[in-house]
Parts: structure tokens; C-alpha cells; sequence
């Protein structure tokens, strides 16, 4: 028992928050649980029927209103310190830093695969630098994950067909356990990994060591070029779809009405969906390409239209508006939006 601990390392900077708002609700838990089930042990024993002759008295008085009001007032007010709390909690946890690394994961029965932008990729390991924000975009290529790092104190669940997104921001360098939980099948038990938290220095030696096929957004161009997606979204608004400079970050305008933020949400959809949202001003002739790339590709795909979006401090173009044209014939990738 010498190294029994009650909850895991605390390695990120959530951990404690996530840790003291547990401690309260235990301690909440506890005193509650003590002074009910003590009361009710009392008057078991203080009102007990002491012989087989003894009769209860019937006699009843309803003049405690005072100790209603309390007994109301109190939980209703620890409860609204619960839900601020783990409130306050919920939104850290869900808002990243603007400028935290962006690391890429694709959950697959039964392993995680994991890819930086700078083109290194990793099997059931993650490298990270400690103190610096990460941010993992994620999703699934076949049923439900969850990534789950107990010593980060974070678990998101990873999805088929969508990206959802968790951050953190570790503290100590060390090895931690990433885990599956969400079972996922017969092997849930074996899609284990590891996070390792290095060094500043050690992390920028470790990603400009082995060999790699070029970055994420080089790979989309790559790509981006091999499926002709130039032929129609060309970077003026001669092309058959809207142009792509400059879409990533800006409010794209609908037909029918609406706008949606051009995330990375976005752009899958439209690479794999593109009949779900489209620009204003544009027929929906963009083609599916479910099916005919992987979700690699997709993330490739993502960080090239993210790489020739607005750079910092310029702000984001308003996708969309003013389009030239009108196009009625098929053909083009990644989003015909």
C-alpha cells in the first residue's frame, strides 16, 4: 500500500481544477450521507415500539416550517455552487488556446493513430512538449472511441463521421497511459498507448528526427493537385465552387438562408457531404469523395485549406459573398461550398 494513490499523477494544468471540484462533491457526499443515515439510526432506536402493546401516537403537529425553509435553502444553494463549479470546469476544458499545437488522431479497432502536422506520424504514442497547449482533432474510421489520459484528467469521446476535439496542457515531462474508454469490441482492453512529455528542446529534436513525407498541408496539396480539385475551385470566383484562399476561419454564406464557421468540421463535410451545405451563389455540383479517400486524406485535405486560409493578424475573409458565377455542370473537390 506504500504506493497506493487515491487518483493518478496530476500532469496538466486541468487536473487540479478537475480534482478539487471531485473533492467537494465527495465531502459533500459524505457529510450529507453521515447526518442522514445518523439521524435515521436515531429515532429508529429513540421511537422504537418498546412492547407488543405499545401503541404509536397518532397525534401530528405541522409547525416546522423554519426547518423546511432551511433544509431547502441549503441543498438548493450547494447545488448552484456544484453546477457553477463544474461549469466553470466544462467550459476550461472545452475552449483551447488559440495558439496550441495541433495534433491529429484517428481512432481504429484497435490502436490510435496519430499525426503532427509536420508530417511525423505515431502508432499508439504521442510526443509532446511540456507547457505547451495541445490541441487533438479527432475521429473514428469505424465505431465509437474515447481518448483518455487519467493523468491529464481528460476523455473525449471520438466519433465515426464528425471531429471532436479535446486540449490540454501537461505539466510535467513523464510517461502517462492513453487508454480506450468507450469498448469498442472484443480487443477495447488491448488499445492502450502511451504520451510521452518532453523537454522543449528534446520535442523539437525528436520531430526533426526520421524520415517523413513532408507536412500535413504539403501531403493536401499533394493531393489536391492528384484529384484535379483546382480544375473548379480556382483561387478567383471564375471556378464552378467558391475559391478556397482565405475560406478557412471566415463565416460562409448558405443557399436558403443561414452562415456556418468554415472549421474543420466544415471542410470534412464538405469533402465527404457536400450536398449538405452549400455557398450561396453555387449549384451543388461538388462530387462525394466519401469512400474514395481515407481519413489521412481528409486530414491532409483540411490542413492544406487551413494553410492558404487567412495568416495571423489579417483576419478572416467572409467566404461566400459576391460569387461571379453560377455553375451548372459537376466536378470539383474539396467542398462545394
Amino acid at each position: 500500500m506504500g504506493n497506493f494513490q487515491f487518483l493518478p499523477e496530476q500532469a496538466s494544468t486541468l487536473a487540479p481544477e478537475v480534482d478539487h471540484l471531485l473533492y467537494f462533491l465527495v465531502a459533500v457526499t459524505v457529510f450529507f450521507s453521515v447526518v442522514i443515515f445518523s439521524t435515521i439510526f436515531y429515532f429508529a432506536i429513540r421511537y422504537r415500539r418498546r412492547s407488543a402493546n405499545e401503541m404509536p401516537d397518532a397525534h401530528q403537529a405541522h409547525n416546522g416550517y423554519t426547518l423546511e425553509i432551511i433544509w431547502s435553502v441549503i441543498p438548493f444553494g450547494i447545488t448552484l455552487v456544484m453546477f457553477t463549479w463544474g461549469a466553470s470546469v466544462f467550459f476550461t476544458a472545452s475552449r483551447p488556446p488559440k495558439d496550441a499545437l495541433q495534433i491529429y488522431a484517428v481512432g481504429k479497432r484497435w490502436m490510435w493513430k496519430l499525426e503532427h502536422v509536420e508530417g511525423q506520424r505515431e502508432i499508439n504514442e504521442l510526443h509532446i512538449p511540456v507547457g505547451r497547449p495541445v490541441r487533438l482533432t479527432m475521429t473514428s474510421e469505424d465505431v465509437i472511441h474515447s481518448f483518455f489520459v487519467p493523468a491529464f484528467r481528460t476523455k473525449q469521446d471520438v466519433v465515426p463521421g464528425r471531429y471532436t476535439s479535446t486540449w490540454f496542457t501537461p505539466t510535467k515531462t513523464g510517461k502517462y497511459h492513453l487508454f480506450c474508454a468507450e469498448f469498442c469490441g472484443t480487443k477495447h482492453s488491448g488499445m492502450v498507448g502511451w504520451i510521452y512529455v518532453m523537454e522543449p528542446n528534446d520535442y523539437q529534436t525528436w520531430l526533426s528526427g526520421g524520415a517523413t513525407e513532408g507536412s500535413l498541408a504539403e501531403n493536401g496539396k499533394k493531393l489536391f493537385e492528384q484529384l484535379a480539385c483546382s480544375n473548379c475551385h480556382k483561387d478567383d470566383t471564375t471556378g464552378r465552387c467558391p475559391p478556397l484562399p482565405n475560406l478557412f476561419g471566415s463565416q460562409v454564406k448558405l443557399a436558403g438562408g443561414g452562415t456556418v464557421k468554415a472549421d474543420e468540421a466544415y471542410i470534412r463535410e464538405s469533402i465527404l457531404q457536400p450536398q449538405a451545405k452549400v455557398v450561396a451563389g453555387y449549384e451543388p455540383v461538388m462530387p462525394t469523395f466519401q469512400g474514395l479517400i481515407s481519413e489521412e486524406q481528409v486530414l491532409q485535405l483540411v490542413e492544406y485549406v487551413k494553410s492558404i486560409g487567412p495568416k495571423p493578424g489579417t483576419g478572416p475573409a467572409d467566404s461566400g459573398q459576391n460569387p461571379a458565377k453560377k455553375p451548372s455542370t459537376a466536378g470539383s473537390m474539396p467542398a462545394n461550398r
